[in-house]
């Protein structure tokens, strides 16, 4: 009996480790300030050697972009829409086309306007990573950072 709960224990451990997700991009938030009523939101990938991920520019025949909410909020205006830098095109053996990636060298920035700092700024990131083997379901990130 005790081999029997041993063997179940053993299997099941083996699956649980198995079947954690894969996390090979993270995101980082940071502020910097413009004026006293105006800031940027910088949101830089942490990304694991081999992998990327993509470009918020929507391809025909390509992944999930990379996309940005944020709330509508009483505290701050954004300042037109969600920029990105150092996003390249390449092309993508996953999907047979040429794609905008993001690595660890891409970076977003939104601006916001606000009367007073003071308050958190809460968004969601919504995106998709591959490598040259297999891509991952899209997935959704919180963040939030201060505005001072």
């Amino acid at each position: 009996m005790k081999k029997l709960i041993l063997l179940f224990v053993t299997v099941f451990t083996f699956f649980g480790v198995n079947a954690q997700q894969q996390n090979p991009i993270t995101w980082v938030a940071s502020y910097k300030t413009i004026s006293a009523t105006e800031g940027e939101i910088i949101i830089t990938p942490k990304v694991e050697k081999g992998w990327h991920s993509y470009s918020q520019k929507v391809t025909a025949d390509g992944p999930v972009p990379t996309t940005f909410t944020f709330p509508t909020s009483k505290q701050y205006t954004l300042i037109g829409k969600v920029e990105e830098s150092n996003v390249h095109e390449e092309f993508d053996k996953a999907f047979d086309a040429k794609i905008f990636v993001v690595t660890e060298k891409s970076e977003f920035k939104q601006k916001i306007k606000f009367p007073k700092g003071g308050f958190n700024v809460a968004f969601k990131i919504e995106f998709m990573c591959c490598n040259d083997q297999m891509c991952l379901p899209p997935k959704t990130n919180d963040l939030s950072i201060k505005v001072q």
